[in-house]
């Protein structure tokens, strides 16, 4: 099954909005493009719902449906229960608030293993812990290939050990982690894991019921929704961890680790990207009676294909030029489409080189320091990034390699 890239590309509206033709967008990283359903949703929410949910009038109970119905289609394509889905303002603040109650919850001397390799929202929040009299070890990269090896994870590992964070794929080293090997690791030892997966999930939804993990974090504005994080807390992890918000939420698992108001209109919205997944799934053939998650895990295979298509040549291309050093693997199938490269110099004027030729794309450490300090690289260069998904199409592969042909 080939991934019909003129019905994807038909489902978002900036594809046909006049001030980006042209431009071909590679931060998706960054932050995707928004599909039509959720968009519809929002405006809908915004015009039609606006009010306090869970009130007995009309709009009001319309409001508390459509949030309800949000969690309960993510949660089931993430393969978890309704209740193990929490929403928040970022997977930056959700990290932020889970660190609070690990801290509350583990005792001096304890162990949390962190990478060099993550974004720092799954790093920094962690490592503060270590105020606390909380032991902070560090799991590190591979200073050439930027790789997690399993091995030097084991040697971390010991009964001490509460809690391992890691990325399903780093934002700059685009290596997929074998989550469910490191996962049993962890378990194995008696640790719970906590998987930054925002790197991972805009490329498929993963089923986390399947991987194992205990913590499991995106972000909705990167996987073609509002700006909202996303964060899975199996049952047995949320209710011994304490409360973190108000005491009278404390019996409610998803409210559990939502201690401000959420966003109603954006959880409201979110639906619409289990509307998006469900109309690739029916446009491309998959059966009408598939659980969410194989649905889910049917589109996942679907993009990551077309992904790993285009993806290749741009990094036969890498490799080919003595003048850049590929950061990560150089097969597709083993990365998401998420490529950094090291200049040996300024990222951000090759960066505005190619947004004149009409590449949308980056120069920065991208919230990476710790991983780019790791690799040599000074953050104050930083690396351009580019990185797309299933919506890119080969003209926009073409436009950017041309560009590159022209300026590298």
């Amino acid at each position: 099954m080939t991934l019909d890239i003129d019905f994807v590309r038909a489902q978002f509206p900036a594809f046909s909005e006049p001030s980006l033709r042209g431009q071909a967008f590679f931060g998706n990283a960054g932050g995707s493009y928004t599909c039509k359903p959720v968009i519809d949703r929002l405006f809908r929410f915004y015009t039609q719902r606006k009010v306090q949910p869970y009130a007995p009038y009309a709009a009001s109970q319309l409001a508390g449906c459509e949030m309800d119905e949000a969690r309960a289609r993510l949660s089931a394509m993430l393969g978890v229960a309704g209740d193990e889905l929490s929403f928040g303002p970022s997977t930056t603040q959700n990290t932020y608030v889970l660190a609070r109650a690990f801290g509350d919850w583990m005792q001096k001397g304890e162990a949390i293993i962190v990478t060099n390799q993550d974004h720092e929202a799954n790093s920094g929040p962690w490592r503060r812990l270590a105020d606390q009299g909380i032991e902070v070890r560090e799991w590190k990269i591979d200073p050439v290939s930027g790789m997690l090896n399993t091995d030097d994870l084991d040697e971390l590992l010991d009964e001490k050990v509460r809690l391992v964070c890691f990325p399903h794929c780093s934002n700059v080293i685009g290596a997929i982690n074998p989550v469910v090997e490191i996962t049993a690791m962890a378990h194995a030892a008696g640790a719970f894991v906590c998987v930054d997966g925002v790197s991972y999930a805009p490329h498929g939804f993963p089923d986390v019921g399947m991987l194992g993990a205990d913590i499991y974090l995106l972000s909705a504005y990167k996987t073609y929704g509002p700006h909202q994080g996303l964060m899975v807390i199996r049952r047995a992890l949320g209710e011994l961890l304490p409360n973190q918000g108000h005491y009278f939420n404390a019996d409610s698992l998803y409210k559990r680790f939502t201690p401000a108001g959420p966003d109603h209109a954006q959880i409201a919205a979110c639906a619409g990207m289990a509307d998006y997944i469900d109309a690739l799934h029916a446009h491309h053939g998959g059966g009408g009676d598939m659980a969410p998650a194989r649905k889910s895990a049917f589109v996942h295979d679907l993009m990551r294909a077309h992904e790993t298509r285009l993806l290749q040549p741009l990094l036969d291309w890498a490799n080919s030029r003595n003048s850049v050093r590929l950061i990560g693997p150089d097969k597709a199938s083993g990365r998401a489409p998420t490529v950094a490269l090291d200049l040996g110099r300024a990222a951000f004027p090759l960066a505005k080189k190619l947004a004149d030729r009409g590449i949308m794309a980056e120069g920065s450490d991208f919230y990476a320091v710790r991983a780019l300090e790791a690799l040599g690289i000074s953050p104050e260069d930083g690396v351009l990034r580019l990185s797309f998904t299933h919506y890119t199409a080969q003209s926009e592969m073409d436009q950017l390699l041309n560009a590159l042909d022209d300026i590298v």
